[in-house]
């Protein structure tokens, strides 16, 4: 070959094509469009796993769609209310903040949500906040978002101007939520996947719990007074993202062409920033490692973490049994979630309603009731490590010690719980000649729910599994049933004759005055209906060992 032959580096640098082929190599493929396949591919193969997780899967998104629909018709009515604008803007503000929570409570509902398992592929930032992007608006989340943001338009939107702004505003609104989420995800990804982020999902059926006491109280507010109660707070939210996006489609159909294009810009730059602040978390999970790799501390546990609880305990058994009990409700997930959700209740249903003006004294005994639910299956509640509970049980007196000791642990936490409730609802209500009474009957329900939990422990033991939102393992779910709503009808048997005296000091003219009796009466008869049912359930308790191992080691 001619070195000074000028056509020789071209002949040489010529691309290698395959024999049999034509033209230029193929361009690589799309990361966006490899991410849906993959956000498809991973719908599609969960699906495949079993029949009930696509049943429950198409239930689902039946139940959601129809709810989608049936809102989507409610705001088409409402087109034309005076204060619908306030509505579709709280609505709005009410989905971004669906959106900013979920990653926190379900983790583990889409396995995309997760950035750190592609730490090992060449993937840059802003190509991978784009297919993320993408492949996150494919679900039934984004569908029902979709439909919220699109009803808002046909409610509020009159013009050509505010249609046109409603439109890109739906796209902007829902854009933000879902960028919102993605960028929450990332943000705390190490703690959700961490035992700590396991706890904070379980404790999801509190927020469901408490959200909705407080949508019960928001409906019966609006019921009695209207929409305008919402004009306030739409005045304000309309100006934060992504309910601006809504309040510019408003603004626009006023004619307030300037406040609608600040709104607008307002959406639009909240989206860029919580672009980067996605973008930022994601170069920072995709160069930085964790810390799975560093040593623990090797030091003893009571050197690392002096425990105080225990000085505080009486010795023996019972102590090391009552410290275990308070240890559980602390650290494990499934029963630190049964005892917030039941503080919460308690203390919401009460306290809700004597802040309406319609309640009554006589509902601070809800809380002593969803505590003393605490005490039915407490055995399953220790799941397969029940059987070192097991081997320390040879006697019926070691049962009697085991079952109280729990027992006592619970009293730790809900006499003192009930007592403020109660104390708390009569100052609000302004009923205080009532207070012995209500707190009599707390008492006297407490310490039959006690006994009948004790009794229900020991002959009807269910397995809590400890993966999952499951409380009942499979094939137990009769077993729960009867342990649960047949002890507290058995409980309120028991009161019974505590309600009837209250009836009778309330209604007896002769009796006026005499309602501080039921303190004392409701104190001492509950206490004694708590050291029988202990002493019922000691015997079947040491009795059943074997079958209640079985039964609790399930899940």
């Amino acid at each position: 070959m001619n070195p000074t032959d000028p056509t020789a580096s071209t002949k040489t640098a010529a691309p290698l094509v395959p024999s049999g082929a034509s033209g230029p190599p193929a361009a690589p493929a799309s990361v966006t469009g490899v991410f849906v396949r993959l956000k498809l591919s991973l719908l599609r193969n969960g699906l495949r796993q079993s029949g009930g997780r696509r049943a429950a899967y198409v239930a689902s998104a039946v139940v959601v769609l129809l709810f989608a629909a049936l809102q989507l018709i409610g705001l088409i009515a409402l087109r034309g209310h005076a204060h619908v604008a306030s509505l579709v803007v709280l609505l709005a503000a009410v989905l971004g903040l669906g959106w900013a929570v979920m990653p926190l409570f379900f983790p583990g509902g889409d396995e995309t949500l997760d950035p750190t398992r592609l730490v090992m592929l060449p993937l840059r930032p802003r190509p991978l906040v784009r297919a993320l992007l993408t492949s996150s608006l494919v679900g039934i989340g984004p569908l029902f978002t979709l439909c919220m943001f699109a009803g808002s338009v046909a409610a509020v939107a009159h013009g050509g101007a505010a249609y046109a702004v409603g439109v890109v505003g739906a796209v902007l609104a829902l854009l933000v939520c879902v960028t919102l989420a993605r960028a929450v995800a990332a943000a705390n990804v190490r703690l959700l996947t961490s035992r700590k982020g396991r706890d904070l999902a379980v404790l999801s059926g509190l927020v469901v719990a408490v959200g909705a006491q407080l949508v019960n109280f928001g409906a019966q507010r609006l019921g009695s007074s209207g929409l305008e109660q919402l004009d306030p707070a739409a005045g304000v939210l309309r100006w934060v993202p992504p309910a601006s996006a809504v309040g510019a489609m408003d603004a626009a159909g006023d004619g307030a062409y300037g406040t609608a294009l600040a709104q607008l810009a307002l959406t639009a730059a909240a989206l860029v920033l919580l672009l980067w602040v996605w973008a930022r978390h994601l170069t920072r999970l995709m160069t930085t490692p964790d810390g799975s790799t560093i040593q623990g501390d090797t030091r003893p546990v009571r050197e690392r973490d002096p425990s105080g609880l225990a000085r505080l305990l009486p010795a023996g058994r019972t102590g090391t049994t009552m410290e275990r009990t308070l240890r559980y409700v602390w650290r494990d997930p499934k029963t630190k979630a049964a005892w917030v959700t039941s503080l919460a209740i308690g203390l919401i249903v009460p306290v809700f309603n004597a802040w309406q003006g319609t309640g009554s004294v006589y509902f601070a005994c809800f809380a002593a009731g969803m505590l003393g639910i605490q005490m039915y299956n407490q055995f399953g509640q220790d799941t397969s490590a029940f059987w070192m509970v097991a081997l320390t049980i040879s006697s019926t007196r070691d049962a009697y010690v085991e079952l109280r000791a729990r027992a006592l642990a619970l009293l730790l936490i809900t006499l003192p719980y009930a007592t403020l409730v109660t104390v708390l609802t009569t100052a609000m209500l302004d009923d205080w000649p009532a207070l012995p009474e209500t707190l009599g009957l707390s008492f006297a329900l407490l310490g039959a729910m006690l006994a009948t939990g004790a009794w229900t422990s020991a002959r009807f033991p269910y397995s809590i599994p400890q993966e999952g939102y499951k409380n009942v393992a499979p094939g137990q779910v009769g077993l729960a049933w009867i342990s649960i709503f047949g002890g507290m009808v058995g409980a309120a048997l028991l009161c019974a004759p505590v309600i009837a005296l209250t009836v009778w000091l309330n209604v007896s003219r002769g009796a006026a005055g005499l309602g501080w009796l039921l303190l004392p009466v409701g104190t001492v008869y509950g206490a004694a209906l708590t050291l029988l049912g202990l002493r019922l359930a000691a015997p079947r308790t040491a009795a059943r060992l074997p079958e209640i191992l079985t039964a609790v080691s399930r899940g």
